[in-house]
């Protein structure tokens, strides 16, 4: 990537007043409703494990197309003082909607240091929501990705490394004393952590069975290796279907890379077909694929607006386009 003081944004921040990361885009009642996390400069210091992520609440953002100049911000929707089992670090969630009701989905650190995934409800796709007591049984990590299929069947993605600890989950309990966030990862040449998916209940607010892996597959159909940081999951699952597909895409984490994969199915395994956006400013790279009107975005962030400041970012779009085999254009977010 070249310098970044070289580089022209194409884009401009959705929101200029609040710090804003890790856009779900989804379309409700025709608008398009924008659940980021919210960014704060909580005075901790940089840490491997992501510490100075000290998000406390949500915000909202809606536009009415997605050429808007600027998204309406909406009051706080949940804070994390009014969700009972959390403590801290409310990253990055995502919102789904069914049977009349809104749900979001979020993680956040318990008091034992584990990250898990708990949900919300409105009725106001803008919140305020309303917190279950307890988190989903049986989650765990972080970056909740909602997906209703066209059967109404709805799926959870979720999963990050390093400090997203989904190395800490390898023997199905949370394995507290680790020096680094590295620790526990596999060997270079062994298959890669995978993201996870668990179909929810009915009612949206459980698990339906036990999360599996969500396997990418390389060129010759073998699992990608942990080794291969240019393509292997690091965190910010999202899926979205396209003329009958299943587009499983992800960002490579230390590689800064948006890649996505395709499947037959919501569970996969899919298989790498390239990047969808190249590495933007600041050090995350953390996406949502939305369609409106037929046409398709990409919702994203970069850290132009607080000068390239790893924990402070901004929320942007851009247009996707897909070739004619189904394989989409790759978006750069500079010139």
């Amino acid at each position: 990537m070249a310098n970044e003081k070289e580089l022209v944004p194409l884009t401009e921040p959705l929101v200029k007043s609040i710090y804003t990361a890790d856009p779900s885009a989804h379309v409700f009642d025709g608008k398009i409703y924008i659940y980021p996390s919210h960014d704060i400069d909580a005075g901790i210091p940089e840490d491997d494990f992501g510490g100075h992520f000290g998000m406390e609440d949500y915000r909202v953002l809606s536009m009415n197309t997605p050429e808007d100049k600027e998204a309406t911000l909406h009051d706080v929707a949940l804070h994390v003082k009014d969700v009972p089992w959390a403590e801290r670090q409310m990253w990055a969630p995502d919102a789904a909607y069914k049977n009349g009701t809104y749900y979001l989905y979020f993680p956040a650190k318990a008091k034992n240091g584990a990250f898990y995934i708990g949900v919300a409800t409105s009725k106001n796709p803008a919140g305020p929501f309303k917190a279950q007591p307890e988190a989903i049984k049986g989650s765990f990590s972080i970056d909740p990705c909602s997906f209703v299929d066209d059967d109404g069947k709805a799926y959870l993605y979720f999963g990050g490394i390093w400090g997203g600890q989904l190395q800490r989950w390898q023997t199905g309990k949370f394995i507290e004393d680790v020096k680094s966030p590295y620790d526990l990862e596999p060997a270079d040449d062994q298959p890669a952590l995978c993201g996870k998916v668990a179909r929810l209940t009915d009612d949206m607010l459980e698990f339906d069975e036990k999360p599996s892996d969500v396997v990418i597959l390389d060129e010759n159909g073998k699992p990608l290796r942990a080794g291969d940081h240019d393509r292997r999951y690091f965190e910010a699952p999202w899926m979205h279907k396209y003329n009958g597909k299943y587009y499983f895409s992800y960002s490579t984490g230390d590689t800064h890379n948006i890649c996505y994969a395709i499947g037959d199915n919501p569970y996969g395994p899919f298989t790498y077909k390239g990047i969808l956006l190249n590495p933007v400013i600041g050090w995350t790279n953390h996406h949502s694929v939305c369609e409106f009107k037929g046409k398709w975005y990409i919702f994203y962030h970069d850290s132009t607006l607080s000068g390239g400041r790893t924990h402070l970012r901004c929320v942007k779009v851009a247009e996707i386009k897909y070739r004619p085999d189904g394989t989409i254009e790759p978006v750069t977010a500079y010139k």
